[in-house]
């Protein structure tokens, strides 16, 4: 009985580590063909995005809005990661997001709330 439980312990931990990575491999996904929509999945309440014009903390789902907004006046060919880590139970992702008009470095910080990832904060620079 003993050797069941502690199997039941490490398979729902394996279970619950790999749900946090998928998150982030999901948001990133999303971020490859442009779809706000699947981005917002994984919004928090309040989400910070800065792009080079505007800067501001958004409501779920202004920043759906916000972030449909930039795709469609810059439509995504493509993202590339840099550099993905984590800290303390967050994780983030660099990379380049390649759009029509330019390319544009692009951070994603998650941070676990609950059971899963929440989507913080999304930033998007010229290159």
């Amino acid at each position: 009985m003993k050797k069941i439980l502690t199997i039941i312990i490490v398979l729902f931990s394996t279970i619950s580590s790999f749900s946090q990575k998928v998150s982030i491999a999901e948001v990133v996904a999303a971020m490859k063909v442009g779809n706000a929509a699947q981005v917002a999945r994984f919004f928090d309440t309040n989400v910070e995005i800065s792009m080079p014009d505007k800067s501001n903390s958004y409501s779920k789902s202004q920043a759906e809005l916000v972030l449909k907004d930039f795709f469609s006046n810059n439509p995504v060919k493509g993202f590339d990661i840099i550099h993905k880590g984590e800290n303390a139970g967050s994780e983030y992702c660099i990379g380049t997001l390649v759009t029509k008009n330019g390319s544009f470095r692009t951070t994603i910080f998650m941070k676990q709330k609950g059971e899963a990832q929440s989507l913080q904060e999304l930033r998007f620079e010229n290159r």
